[in-house]
């Protein structure tokens, strides 16, 4: 199976679920616009920060019951060569490419599942207000592929809770890719910005190409 029917395949069982836990009505929302419009239509808000613990977001879940957690999905689906997957979803063989920093790795521990907009900064943004449930739903996020994704254990440590106002990918040629998936990603969960956010949102859309930003609405 290929790696883009696989992703397919996992965000149906994660669409399934967030049916059950959400009560979520029978049709969902898809957005489309070019990256400037859609830059234009994010909300601005005052970040708040009072009350986050990473422990409101439950991640890493088995939502398939297959033995593969969140992060294992990720590695299989994300691997440019295939990995071998054995008991207790030991992944041998793999190769996987991290855009964030123009480099491949053959080991799984080289790599960490970057929640793209972080939790903290979510939490910031809006998800704050969301149930238990919801913050699960956007921590295991397999539905859309631009929500997770592997990178270098160091890439993401660097990042931290940052949004692009404050760091952006070391390969140069990555930064208009990271700009226009934190825009999808944002829309998707219908997450607002702040006032720096936007502007280098806004700076880095009018010198990248003005491509169709498309997701599907995860409520």
């Amino acid at each position: 199976m290929s790696t883009r029917a696989l992703r397919w395949v996992l965000g149906i069982t994660v669409a399934a679920t967030a049916a059950s836990l959400l009560a979520a009505p029978a049709y969902a929302e898809t957005y489309s616009a070019p990256l400037r419009t859609a830059v234009a239509a994010l909300p601005v808000a005052t970040e708040v920060r009072t009350g986050y613990n990473r422990d409101l977001f439950p991640h890493w879940i088995d939502a398939d019951s297959d033995g593969c957690n969140t992060r294992y999905e990720v590695l299989i689906a994300e691997a440019v060569t295939a990995p071998s997957v054995g008991s207790g979803c030991t992944l041998t063989g793999g190769r996987w490419y991290s855009y964030y920093d123009n480099l491949y790795w053959t080991l799984p521990a080289d790599l960490d599942i970057d929640h793209f907009v972080p939790l903290a900064e979510a939490w910031d943004s809006g998800a704050r207000s969301w149930t238990t449930a919801r913050r699960q739903l956007y921590a295991n996020d397999l539905g859309d592929s631009r929500s997770l994704i592997a990178v270098t254990d160091n890439a993401n440590q660097s990042k931290g809770d940052q949004d692009p106002a404050e760091w952006m990918p070391t390969y140069t040629s990555a930064r208009c890719r990271y700009i226009n998936e934190w825009v999808a990603t944002k829309i998707r969960w219908r997450l607002t910005v702040d006032t720096a956010e936007k502007s280098t949102l806004t700076n880095y859309a009018n010198s990248c190409s003005n491509v169709t930003i498309t997701t599907v609405r995860a409520f």
